[in-house]
């Protein structure tokens, strides 16, 4: 059992599952080496044991690492664990082709022809390197926010499920995309690519597969027998270039198809011009039905079968059995039940006695020691965990157990582990003098509500607006998600200085209101009393805040005209100047 936190060659760190598979099942891990997320594919366990089917895995896995292309996906390493033979490649995040058209059914013609010439160009440099992918399909390439696509499984396909055909030493792929050569038991060769390509275009521009049926042979008959439905006619919107493509992949007879995917990719690169808008419909040089009288599979009963096509053609020789020999084997079947049903419920028991154990308590140890130490008492362990969060014990570590420790049962009873994922609460940092928009958004994210509160703060070169002055909850407390934490942010104001014992000078008092928003009223007055500019009184009081918009009146002495002339001081104000700025 692989679980979250395992390490794979003391070097990859299992992350979570993402995809499981016919023959493998695939992990995000982590490279504690080069700092990087891989993907890590691990043989199932019911392959693990035939040594033929191992060496092919390893064999074809190296082989296909030698590969270097942008649009096929990188292997870095292949090896064997503690029974877990593994390829470790480059980790894609994306979605898969065949998700992509279950979500939006027919691409479009640019979509179709971009997405093609990068499978034909990773296609091809695998053919210059002597590798038949044998397993295109969808399902197999993976395809980037960017538009980017990643072709992956170079022959290292098997088949999965009910519409997937496998012979020895020759893995076919998912029958909808089955070339008409292989399903006649025939290898794969370059041109089996070419076909399978073919449908894969077909499917992109229809948003289905070309040939549909009940059960595998079905589908491989179609194959082999039925000419592909025409594309233009499903979306009349196809140019006939493109249906030609798709046509040419597509024939029976492997003679009328490219004689290479680097063909087909040129004739990609033309499809949409002026030039081919006037193509007529391509028309077979040799002939398409060399393979109708030919033997789908032959003697399947001596080669290796996929399970589901077993279950397929047992069924169909059930159908064929008299009924009284199916009558026979149900009530045999029947009686054989209810012996075993007495032999252990009523006989068994009275001559064994099952001895009991008490489940020790095996929290806060890893789930292998814990295995390990529940498995000593003859107890099994389920191969699912469940995980739960807990603020006490450690990421990766065993929270319980189900049934709970102390509790006395039978040996062999299965228990279930309940393993921590860490704490769902967040650690709350200083966010002193930090950005609150920044901290707010943070938090945010993680489901917390922030509260912005402002206090007044008397402007200063060392305050900046959006810095956070305090915090709530204090620095080292924790919360969790619709928990509430309280930011203090400035609310800045200014006050007006003393203009007259500060000893202002006209331009001073003019920078500061302008500063301010404060629309500044000079007054002028005529006296001997003063320096000529010094600013004598204003209306504001010193120490008072500035709230805009406002206007500030100060009044600033000016020599006399005449300075023979005697002044008073207290002259009414029509006989100063006046100046609004």
């Amino acid at each position: 059992m692989i679980i979250k936190g395992q390490k794979i060659n003391d070097r990859y760190q299992i992350i979570r599952s993402i995809g499981e598979g016919g023959m493998a099942n695939v992990y995000l891990a982590y490279d504690t080496i080069l700092n990087r997320n891989v993907a890590v594919k691990i043989l199932r366990g019911d392959l693990a044991g035939d040594e033929k089917f191992v060496r092919r895995f390893k064999r074809e896995a190296i082989s296909a690492s030698s590969l270097v292309h942008p649009n096929i996906v990188e292997m870095y390493d292949v090896g064997e664990d503690d029974g877990n033979n593994f390829i470790v490649m480059e980790y894609i995040d994306g979605k898969t082709l065949k998700s992509l058209i279950k979500k939006r059914g027919a691409l479009t013609l640019p979509e179709v022809i971009d997405i093609m010439l990068q499978l034909t160009s990773a296609i091809s440099c695998a053919h210059e390197s002597y590798i038949i992918h044998r397993d295109i399909k969808p399902q197999n390439v993976m395809i980037l926010d960017d538009g980017r696509v990643k072709i992956t499984d170079f022959g290292i396909a098997i088949a999965s499920n009910a519409a997937d055909l496998t012979q020895t030493n020759s893995v076919m792929g998912s029958v909808h995309y089955l070339p008409p050569e292989q399903a006649n038991g025939d290898g794969a060769t370059i041109k089996s690519d070419v076909y399978s390509l073919g449908i894969l275009m077909f499917e992109l521009l229809t948003g289905k597969v070309p040939f549909k049926g009940d059960n595998a042979v079905e589908i491989a008959l179609k194959q082999m027998k039925e000419q592909i439905p025409s594309v233009c006619e499903i979306n009349p919107d196809i140019p006939q270039a493109v249906e030609n493509i798709v046509l040419r992949a597509c024939a029976k007879n492997p003679k009328n198809r490219y004689d290479s995917v680097l063909e087909m990719n040129e004739d990609l690169k033309t499809a949409l011009s002026k030039e081919r808008s006037d193509e007529l419909r391509i028309s077979y040089k040799f002939p398409e039905h060399d393979l109708e009288d030919t033997k789908i599979i032959p003697d399947l009963t001596r080669t290796k079968r996929n399970e589901a096509v077993e279950q397929e053609l047992n069924e169909i020789e059930k159908k064929d059995k008299k009924i009284n020999i199916a009558l026979w084997i149900t009530g045999g079947a029947c009686i054989l039940l209810a012996f075993l049903i007495c032999l252990f419920v009523i006989i068994i028991p009275k001559f064994t006695n099952s001895k009991e154990v008490k489940i020790p308590d095996v929290s806060e140890k890893s789930v292998v020691d814990a295995e390990k130490e529940l498995k000593k008492l003859g107890l099994e362990v389920d191969t699912e965990v469940k995980e739960e969060n807990s603020d006490e014990i450690k990421e990766g570590l065993v929270i319980s157990t189900s049934p709970a420790k102390d509790r006395t049962v039978k040996k062999g009873t299965k228990i279930k582990l309940v393993v921590s994922v860490g704490t769902d609460k967040i650690l709350i940092e200083d966010y002193k003098n930090k950005n609150y928009y920044e901290i707010k958004g943070m938090l945010e994210a993680k489901g917390i509500i922030v509260e912005i509160v402002k206090k007044e703060v008397e402007n200063s070169d060392d305050i900046k607006a959006d810095i956070i002055l305090e915090q709530q909850p204090a620095v080292g407390e924790k919360v969790k998600k619709g928990d509430t934490v309280t930011l203090t942010i400035p609310d800045i104001y200014t006050k007006y200085p003393d203009f007259v014992t500060e000893k202002y000078t006209v331009d001073a008092v003019k920078q500061f209101c302008e500063k301010n928003g404060v629309t500044l009223n000079i007054q002028y007055l005529t006296t001997t009393d003063y320096s000529p500019g010094t600013v004598i009184s204003q209306d504001r009081a010193a120490g008072s805040k500035v709230i805009t918009p406002t206007t500030i009146k100060i009044i600033v002495a000016k020599a006399p005209e005449n300075p023979t002339e005697p002044v008073n001081p207290s002259e009414p104000v029509d006989k100063t100047d006046e100046e609004t700025n």
